[in-house]
């Protein structure tokens, strides 16, 4: 509650709504403690709206090396990294490059306003010089969100690194510099974007297992179902050896998550996630109630879900 603007006193519940049960508008929490507490209620899906809303939350949660190009409302080039050094916020280079980190120390209610004030900073701030975007997080942040600030029609394609080098791009890098990256790089996952899926994402954290974690972008309740369906007539496994081990919930998305055999490329998994979006797909446009082996595999999906926060 410390982070969180007040903006009214609160207020008793309307009636037919019973303060202890889950708000309406999906958050996840009680009434009481959200859109009936008196604080402004938390934006739930922050890049809503934005192209490529998937892989944004997998940049800001998920992703440990990756960078893509934003474009501002007045034609100006910004690029996005999944974090800068030190989790700063953002930085102007000596040529007048502009970076926005997605992954920050310090969060609001709105990541969306979060990196969107630490962008307006640093859109004024001079070339080569400090960004300062002033609090970021705390009692909110005071700058504009993403969607005021970007090109909504450009799109948002993302570039997955396999070292933090982009750090030092248009630099001369001191040998002190690059040997500053070599812990943050060694402590970077193997991670592939699969080609032609959208926010599919390869991982090895190690040399037994591997995963794919894959963000969705449908609303949640549907997904479920569809998922559900799916679980229960043995086709939500992506192949022989693999396992459906659970989804995280983050930024108002669904990232279900499978654990694959380790010796087998990431580019191979291309073809059997795709059939398996194909499955998903008519999963989604079933419309008739779940069947009673279908809600047994929706409890079991739900008991395996972990909320990133």
């Amino acid at each position: 509650m410390a982070s969180r603007k007040r903006s009214s006193a609160p207020a008793a519940a309307p009636e037919g709504i019973n303060p202890k049960a889950p708000c309406f508008c999906g958050s996840g929490r009680r009434y009481k403690h959200c859109h009936g507490s008196g604080y402004a209620p938390p934006v739930t899906r922050p890049f809503e709206g934005l192209p490529g809303e998937a892989d944004w939350v997998a940049l800001r949660e998920l992703v440990p090396a990756a960078t893509a190009v934003l474009r501002t409302t007045d034609g100006r080039e910004v690029t996005l990294a999944s974090v800068l050094p030190g989790g700063t916020p953002a930085l102007v280079r000596a040529n007048g490059e502009i970076v926005v980190g997605a992954q920050m120390h310090a969060s609001s209610d709105d990541v969306s306003r979060d990196i969107g004030t630490s962008l307006a900073a640093a859109l004024e701030a001079p070339a080569g010089a400090p960004v300062d975007p002033g609090p970021i997080g705390a009692a909110g942040s005071a700058g504009p969100r993403l969607q005021e600030l970007l090109d909504l029609s450009a799109p948002f394609e993302v570039t997955v690194h396999d070292d933090f080098g982009f750090w030092l791009e248009g630099t001369d890098p001191s040998a002190a510099a690059m040997a500053g990256l070599e812990p943050a790089n060694e402590a970077i996952l193997p991670t592939v974007r699969l080609e032609g899926l959208e926010a599919a994402y390869w991982v090895r954290p190690g040399d037994e297992r591997a995963h794919l974690r894959w963000v969705r972008p449908e609303p949640e309740e549907k997904l479920l179902d569809a998922l559900a369906r799916l679980s229960a007539s043995g086709q939500i496994l992506l192949g022989e050896g693999t396992r459906y081990a659970g989804a995280f919930r983050a930024l108002g998305l669904v990232v279900p998550v499978w654990d694959l055999p380790a010796d087998i490329a990431a580019e191979d998994w291309v073809g059997p996630a795709t059939e398996f979006q194909s499955r998903l797909e008519q999963a989604l446009a079933v419309t008739e109630p779940l069947t009673s082996d279908e809600r047994r595999a929706r409890a079991g999906l739900i008991s395996r879900q972990i909320t990133l926060r």
